[in-house]
């Protein structure tokens, strides 16, 4: 079987030197049969051009391009911006590739499941989470509501159930350590032996 070709997905893209985490993914990948590509891979020649939505629409663009062809993805689902919330491009990027029925995989650094990181999120603020009223109506997917009311969902998941349920239900899983290497390792191995079976 030739080697799988594995979208590597994240916040990684944003930070000062993501050729530098892209590169360990990649060689993680690689030792287990893998072969990791970054979304930087797929835009060469975009580098230094104006910061404008042309340029965004390129980016989006080459992105869907790149998970088009590849065979899976990895996804990083950690909070973004101080945030419980994962990176909307990378929930996006979660959404095309199910989408394309092509195997799939999450990791995170953040082990606490989801309505524990909303909870510490607004704690941070002095804010805290409330009992949802008994026979109250909106969603019972949840028992807490947030400082404006919003239900507090996804127990038992690492990020909102659309993101970790949706890997799941493709087969997928969603690893959680506090060593990103170890967590993302998980998830390749998890990837790889999909690909095996």
């Amino acid at each position: 079987m030739s080697m799988p070709r594995i979208y590597l997905a994240g916040p990684m893209v944003f930070y000062p030197d993501p050729g530098a985490v892209f590169a360990r993914m990649k060689s993680i990948c690689a030792a287990l049969g893998l072969q990791g590509v970054s979304p930087l891979d797929n835009q060469i020649g975009l580098e230094g051009l104006a910061p404008d939505r042309a340029l965004l629409e390129r980016i989006v663009t080459a992105d869907m391009a790149l998970m088009d062809a590849l065979d899976g993805g990895l996804f990083c689902l950690d909070g973004f911006r101080r945030s419980p919330e994962m990176d909307a491009g990378t929930a996006f990027e979660v959404g095309y590739m199910r989408a394309l029925r092509k195997p799939i995989a999450g990791w995170t650094r953040d082990p606490r499941p989801y309505p524990a990181k909303v909870a510490a999120h607004f704690a941070v603020a002095g804010l805290g989470l409330t009992a949802s009223e008994p026979g109250a109506t909106g969603g019972t997917s949840g028992t807490l509501r947030d400082p404006d009311g919003m239900l507090v969902h996804s127990e038992g998941c690492l990020q909102n159930a659309m993101i970790d349920m949706g890997i799941a239900t493709s087969g997928g899983a969603v690893f959680a350590d506090p060593d990103w290497e170890s967590a993302f390792s998980h998830a390749a191995r998890h990837l790889r032996g999909r690909f095996a079976a």
